[in-house]
C-alpha cells in the first residue's frame, strides 16, 4: 500500500518528539500496513482493536487511529485515495487529541 502525507500531517510530525515520532513509525509498520493490506485485499475485514480505527465524526471519508493511549496521547487521522491506479492511505494530522480541531 502506497501513503501520502499532507504538509498538516508534515508540520504535526516534526513537531513530536523523536521518542513519538519513533513509536508512531514502528505502530504504523508493526499493526497498520498489515491491516490497510487486510483492508485493501477485504474491505470487510476488521481493523485491530488496539488501533481504535474509526470515522471521525462530522467529516466524511476521515478516519482516525490511536496509536498511544499513554504520554503521548498519540492520535492520527487519514483518508483513503487513490495514487497510480492504487488504493493508497493519506494521512492527514498526527499527535494528540488536538488533531480532531481540524483533522
Amino acid at each position: 500500500m502506497k501513503f501520502a502525507t499532507t504538509p498538516a500531517f508534515d508540520s504535526d510530525y516534526r513537531r513530536l518528539k523523536s521518542e513519538h515520532a519513533t513509536e508512531f513509525k514502528n505502530v504504523v509498520r508493526d499493526k497498520f500496513v498489515p491491516a490497510c493490506d487486510a483492508y485493501a485485499a477485504d474491505p470487510a475485514t476488521p481493523w485491530p482493536a488496539s488501533l481504535r480505527v474509526k470515522s471521525v465524526r462530522s467529516t466524511h471519508g476521515v478516519l482516525e487511529m490511536t496509536w498511544s493511549f499513554a504520554s503521548p496521547d498519540g492520535r492520527a487521522t487519514f483518508e483513503f485515495v487513490t495514487i497510480d491506479n492504487e488504493l493508497a492511505v493519506q494521512w492527514r494530522r498526527v499527535g494528540d487529541h488536538d488533531v480532531f480541531k481540524n483533522p
